[in-house]
């Protein structure tokens, strides 16, 4: 489990191929710190198994399947990566809860100051979109950022200065592909209420589903 909050940006040392996909390195020094194989890390918002540790950075496999339905395929040397280690028990959780698998990948269409932040508007597929609100949770490259706008066919996020300075968005070109994953907690309600939805969503439907008024 992942909390959204980037804490480093690294870099794509190097791309191979192996028999089971791809060999992805990633040249960074924050994440390392206390971390050993075996361990996650959300490299992008996927969320990935540190195979290999060195003083510079870290190798993990990707599985055919995970370079298909997210942006890592695509990556090549020198790309900068969103990156942050799994939270500790206990530990403060800043974003959202993220799990890193990504529900699907957006495009970037506009971005657009607007006084010290910047305004990035993101075209995203229907299956994410569905579990998108405005004023709620997504992750975009493994960032948790505030749904600022919302259409049928796009979400706008709002990136204060302090988030433009530590995560990729702010600098990636428009057209740029980004890996997203919608708020788990709709998931949940969404599968909650199915069995219900032919008799109607009712307060008391709600209510044996589990869910009290606050």
């Amino acid at each position: 489990m992942f909390s959204g909050i980037v804490e480093e940006i690294g870099h794509v040392a190097s791309v191979s191929s192996n028999a089971g996909g791809l060999a992805l390195t990633v040249a960074c020094h924050t994440v390392l710190e206390g971390t050993i194989i075996g361990d996650s890390i959300a490299v992008d918002g996927v969320c990935l198994t540190v195979a290999e540790l060195s003083g510079s950075g870290f190798t993990a496999n990707v599985q055919p399947v995970t370079a298909r339905l997210s942006t890592l395929g695509a990556r090549r040397a020198g790309a900068a990566m969103n990156l942050e280690r799994a939270v500790a028990a206990g530990q403060r959780l800043g974003g959202h809860y993220v799990q890193g698998h990504v529900d699907g990948v957006g495009r970037i269409l506009n971005k657009r100051g607007q006084g010290a932040a910047l305004l990035v508007e993101i075209g995203a597929p229907p299956e994410v979109l569905k579990y998108v609100v405005e004023r709620g949770f997504v992750a975009v490259d493994g960032a948790s950022l505030t749904v600022a706008a919302l259409t049928e066919a796009t979400f706008t996020v709002s990136l204060v200065y302090h988030t433009q300075q530590h995560i990729t968005l702010a600098d990636l070109p428009l057209g740029a592909q980004v890996n997203l994953e919608a708020d788990v907690i709709a998931k949940y309600v969404e599968r909650l209420i199915e069995p219900h939805q032919t008799r109607g969503l009712t307060v008391e439907t709600l209510r044996r589903a589990g869910f009290t008024a606050g």
